[in-house]
């Protein structure tokens, strides 16, 4: 591909961005979508580095609103499905890039 690319006259940075990225995008999104989950689900390494309440991550402010209000569960729930808003925008804006991704080495039979 790099070499008809060339032959057509594309430069190293067009073929980059009109042939590898295109091509790359599905496990680009994936791993993405991946690395977001897992530092979205990140607790200790901050619970241990962040000294401020004011820095603290989405987890932590969780654990903290829980510890709080813990015997009104509506509210802590409600707190828990606003805290998620941000992952499901992501997920829905991403979801046909995540699953091509995910599905791409995947062998039929």
């Amino acid at each position: 591909l790099q070499d008809a690319a060339y032959i057509d006259g594309c430069t190293t940075f067009g073929f980059f961005w009109r042939i590898l990225l295109p091509l790359a995008r599905p496990a680009l999104s994936a791993v993405a979508a991946l690395t977001m989950i897992v530092s979205w689900n990140d607790f200790l390494v901050p619970l241990i580095v962040l000294n401020t309440e004011t820095f603290w991550t989405l987890p932590l402010g969780t654990m903290q609103f829980q510890g709080q209000y813990g015997s009104d569960l509506a509210l802590v729930s409600a707190f828990i499905v606003l805290s998620a808003i941000p992952t499901i925008i992501f997920y829905i804006f991403a979801e046909r890039q995540i699953v091509a991704g995910l599905t791409a080495g995947a062998v039929k039979g």
